[in-house]
């Protein structure tokens, strides 16, 4: 389930930072399982993706980056 704005923005900057380095962790273990035609659903790949940016985007807001 995609993280929605309202949600990260309730979260502390540590939290963002826990969250946005496990979704980086998943993405880079997902591209590598979509290599290896271990992963059934590619789609998943874009909504992590988009979780991630949606992340950066907050902390740039907050000036964390």
């Amino acid at each position: 389930m995609p993280l929605k704005p309202e949600d990260i923005r309730k979260m502390t900057p540590e939290q963002r930072k826990a969250e946005l380095e496990k979704l980086r962790t998943a993405l880079v273990r997902m591209i590598t399982r979509k290599e290896r035609g271990a992963l059934k659903e590619t789609g998943k790949i874009k909504h992590v993706k988009r979780d991630i940016a949606r992340i950066l985007t907050i902390m740039r807001e907050y000036g964390e980056i």
